[in-house]
């Protein structure tokens, strides 16, 4: 097989799962590509947010979040209960379902000076009333409203939840914008390998705090809302569903857009998009 194959498999959005990604490693590491090969660059890409192992030979980790069941229980405890059963494995398994919409803020303006000048344009605002309109008509019981401490999503935030009245408002400094890893294609500006170093580990602490399957103890399904950014998001989609995370940039998000993402008690992750709020007008959309 070419170079420029295995590379497009590989490395494809749609076509390139992480199974093909581990094949590729493993013929890295046996030498098939060479010493001076460039898919050495995007394979330490893949690693540079330090993200959990790659999935396994069925081409789904199950124990992607470390909260499969029976990774919870003590191993020595696990022995000792012997043919009797594990009360513990039992007692660890979720049984509710979590339901988590990523919103991008709205439009803001980029010519301010600093993240406090870069407050929300008119339109912008009036994305954030659609969305928030949007989210109520759902008619869902939601449990808690998440946002990044930064200005655009706090004022987003704050729009969206007078129409969500009695839901909780939370700010979280992780959930700020940065870049999670070096994309793969490279961008053509060029950015350290520090901000990629710093940025990531945050994004990547941000997503193993929230994304993750309910915890054993939660008995009813859950209905979160996390107000943020597109690096952000576009990064968690990428890991949730186990696709290479350098991938991040190849998807879009519009201001104001929900992705929505559900979390099987088995550990399953399923996307849904539900657009640009449902409400908003083509007119009214943008992606600044």
């Amino acid at each position: 097989m070419s170079f420029r194959k295995v590379v497009s498999l590989a490395c494809g959005f749609a076509g390139g799962s992480a199974v093909l990604v581990c094949a590729a490693v493993a013929a890295d590491n046996h030498g098939y590509f060479g010493e001076r090969c460039r898919f050495r660059k995007t394979l330490a890409a893949v690693h540079a947010a330090q993200p959990s192992a790659w999935p396994t030979a069925n081409g789904w980790d199950y124990n992607w979040d470390k909260r499969e069941p029976s990774s919870m229980v003590n191993g020595k405890r696990k022995e000792s209960a012997g043919d009797s059963g594990n009360p513990d494995g039992e007692n660890n398994k979720p049984k509710a379902t979590r339901y988590i919409c990523l919103i991008r803020h709205s439009q803001y303006n980029l010519k301010g000076d600093g993240d406090k000048e870069r407050v929300l344009t008119p339109l912008g605002r009036e994305q954030a009333e659609f969305t928030g309109q949007r989210l109520a008509a759902l008619g869902l019981k939601y449990d808690v409203l998440i946002h990044s401490s930064m200005t655009r999503a706090t004022e987003t935030a704050n729009i969206i939840s007078k129409y969500l009245p009695g839901v909780e408002l939370e700010s979280c400094d992780l959930l700020r914008e940065g870049a999670p890893i070096e994309p793969v294609p490279p961008v053509t500006h060029w950015k350290p390998e520090a901000a990629y170093h710093e940025d990531g580990a945050r994004i990547e602490a941000a997503f193993r705090r929230y994304i993750h399957r309910a915890d054993a103890k939660q008995k009813e399904d859950s209905y979160e809302i996390i107000v943020c950014h597109a690096n952000v998001i576009r990064y968690f989609v990428c890991r949730a569903l186990q696709f290479p995370p350098e991938g991040w940039l190849r998807m879009g998000l519009n201001n104001g857009s929900i992705t929505w993402l559900t979390i099987r008690p088995s550990g399953r992750v399923g996307l849904r998009s539900l657009g640009d709020s449902g409400f908003m007008p083509p007119d009214k959309l943008s992606r600044t």
